[in-house]
């Protein structure tokens, strides 16, 4: 049987064929125009606005503002002036933060994870209690905090000073130096059953078989954890570590709600601080201009981050 001759036509896909092809894209559609809608019209109203000179006074109008070019973002990023210098000290604050608690919330979290997969009594309430923070709202659960670090009547300080004398006088919590210890323990507790949770759920894929070889071969539980857990968690902590460093380094909610409109020096998260120069001193355009150097600066370590991994993990695979 001859087949089609070279310059034919061919015979057009049918009718379910491009149904079948269409309906992933019908599918995603709702969500594309909700991200469009909820993330992506603002992000550029808000580019828009870091090239304009907006204050108290032309907000009103923001759209008929002055043009100010790329003088918001030279404020921004001048060290040596009042605005760039505060901009870098709560840059570096930030970065520290996040270091130490996407790192506590994930050593915390596999931990939890790993010694709770042995079958014990009582371990399914361990493991609902451990997830009590993680389901709490945010609010109710750093409000409470916030009433148990205060100074005359808090439980932080009648446990610390009171009770164990670990103190020698009650300690400011929500103010000063102490602000950064503080931050840092809520953001902890509230964020590491998030890194429990993931990581007993990636537990679930490795086989028993392979610790059960290891055992007959004498291998510890520390060398069976360096050797056989971690290496298969490794596509799970990938996922985990990005997710818990843009929640963290984002984290808005955590110490508006400690502090109030504004935190302490040592506190002073780049989230906070970008709220501060754009609401209360009424600076839209250099407040706009930082939220745009944060999200660069977030697209550009994603981006790094997500090419390591993916090497690495190619790398492990050759």
């Amino acid at each position: 049987m001859a087949g089609p001759t070279p310059g034919a036509a061919r015979p057009a896909p049918p009718p379910g064929r491009i149904r079948r092809i269409g309906l992933p894209y019908l599918l995603l559609l709702p969500a594309l125009v909700l991200e469009l809608l909820v993330h992506l019209v603002p992000i550029g109203i808000g580019i828009l606005m870091s090239f304009k000179a907006l204050t108290r006074f032309s907000i009103r109008d923001w759209g008929a503002a002055p043009w100010s070019g790329l003088d918001n973002y030279k404020i921004s990023v001048d060290i040596n002036a009042p605005a760039g210098e505060a901009l870098l000290h709560s840059f570096w604050v930030t970065c520290g933060f996040t270091v130490l608690s996407v790192g506590l919330c994930w050593l915390l979290g596999t931990a939890a994870a790993i010694f709770l997969q042995d079958t014990f009594r009582g371990r399914g309430l361990l493991r609902t209690l451990f997830l009590v923070p993680y389901a709490l709202p945010v609010y109710t659960a750093v409000i409470t905090w916030a009433f148990m670090f205060q100074h005359d009547n808090g439980l932080v300080n009648h446990v610390l000073h009171d009770q164990l004398g670990l103190t020698d006088k009650p300690s400011f919590w929500l103010i000063g130096d102490n602000s950064f210890i503080a931050l840092l323990t809520v953001s902890v507790w509230k964020g590491w059953p998030f890194a429990f949770l993931v990581v007993m759920a990636g537990l679930q894929n490795i086989p028993r078989e392979l610790y059960e070889a290891a055992a007959l071969d004498g291998a510890g539980i520390w060398q069976q954890i360096r050797r056989i857990t971690l290496p298969s968690l490794r596509p799970v902590n990938q996922v985990l570590v990005l997710v818990l460093f843009l929640w963290t380094f984002n984290d808005f909610n955590t110490p508006y709600v400690l502090f109030g409109k504004a935190a302490p020096e040592a506190a002073d998260l780049i989230s906070i601080h970008v709220y501060q120069t754009t609401f209360a001193t009424w600076n839209f355009g250099t407040g706009s201009a930082m939220s745009v150097l944060l999200l660069l600066f977030l697209l550009v370590v994603t981006g790094l981050y997500l090419l390591l991994t993916s090497r690495r993990r190619k790398t492990a695979d050759v």
